[in-house]
């Protein structure tokens, strides 16, 4: 089976070769493919990818996400130290609520995405395949006379993926991260197999990709590059707080969110169906020969002169269950929002993520 989104591409963004978490074992299992950069370790898919797709859609099966770096912090000033370093507001973080952060450079650009939750004792966070040991080391500069410990867990946890409105049981101590469209579950790495036997169908990263488009949901190293800013993939809201500051990069996210001017935005494509391969990370997206004229942001003459050029790029591409080729990208500002676009040779209607 052709892979369905451009994680599994030749020449996606990778992790610059750090290592990730050990393969996972249930790569063994019959029809298990292995997935591609940056999901190497996992199952791309089980052998049937719709199927796979439709089950976490209804609420059932799991996902391996063992190949995700862990990271824990522990001491009685985790929250309040951890306050201070990432754009999310977690100083009162109640333990068992999710959230996500960003470290921003001290430009603003995105440096790390965190997926977090705090048990009452330990803060677990999730992150990229093998991006755990520069946000350690990163988080270990700002320790400081604080009373915080950082460990990189990733050799003895795994976190799977149970889509929303699934009954599966979480073993009890597990950390979880529960949110509108699943639970992350830091399980043992040795209880891993067990675990899923239990509680299968297995989907690979690809049926959860195909999900993760149709939801808009960024990923770092795909939805992002050196210079990306939150405003730009949509990030305001559910990793960044506007009513805190006090973090690196927050004179960037304040000053974009008051002037209303990010260089560039993210949209949801659709893409012609009758294309046999899906254009993959970094494909040139261009404005159609028909999209030339615009009548709202950037004007007619901005627009017309971009006719043709590349006014963005693919950032991950998808075949979903029910909507066909899907993709997201991002694009100029002023592309205007109702231009019909090329993504390398594959015309794309575009809905608005954010907005110009």
């Amino acid at each position: 089976m052709e892979p369905s989104t451009s994680a599994a591409a030749a020449g996606s963004p990778s992790s610059e070769d750090a290592p990730a978490g050990p393969a996972s074992p249930l790569l063994s299992r019959v029809g298990a493919v292995a997935g591609e950069a940056p999901d190497e370790g996992v199952a791309a898919h089980y052998g049937d990818l719709f199927r796979e797709q439709r089950a976490l859609a209804d609420g059932s099966g799991m996902v391996d996400l063992s190949h995700r770096g862990v990271v824990t912090v522990t001491g009685d000033d985790r929250l309040t130290w951890l306050h201070l370093l990432l754009s999310q507001h977690v100083s009162e973080l109640p333990a068992g609520q999710a959230t996500e952060a960003l470290v921003l450079s001290a430009h603003g650009h995105v440096e790390h995405a965190l997926y977090l939750v705090d048990d009452g004792s330990t803060t677990w966070v999730h992150v990229e395949p093998g991006t755990q040991g520069e946000l350690i080391a990163y988080l270990e500069s700002m320790k400081f006379f604080y009373r915080v410990d950082v460990a990189d867990r990733t050799a003895e946890t795994a976190v799977v993926h149970l889509p929303a409105g699934s009954i599966a049981e979480v073993p009890e101590g597990a950390a979880v991260r529960e949110t509108a469209y699943g639970r992350d579950v830091f399980l043992p790495r040795a209880g891993l197999e067990s675990y899923a036997r239990e509680h299968g169908p297995l989907a690979g990263t690809l049926a959860y990709e195909a999900l993760r488009v149709e939801g808009h949901r960024p990923r770092l190293g795909l939805e992002t590059d050196h210079r990306t800013i939150p405003h730009e993939v949509g990030w305001i809201g559910s990793a960044v707080h506007l009513d805190k500051g006090c973090y690196r990069g927050q004179e960037t996210v304040a000053r974009v969110q008051n002037l209303g001017k990010p260089p560039r935005r993210l949209v949801f494509l659709h893409l012609d169906g009758s294309e046999v391969h899906l254009p993959g990370h970094g494909t040139p997206v261009r404005l159609a020969p028909e999209g030339g004229a615009g009548d709202g942001a950037g004007g007619a003459g901005e627009a017309g002169a971009a006719e043709g050029r590349q006014v963005g790029f693919v950032t991950t591409s998808a075949r979903h269950h029910e909507l066909g080729p899907i993709a997201l990208a991002l694009v100029k500002r002023n592309v205007p929002v109702d231009a019909p676009l090329m993504a390398g040779d594959t015309a794309a209607a575009q809905e608005t993520v954010v907005e110009p």
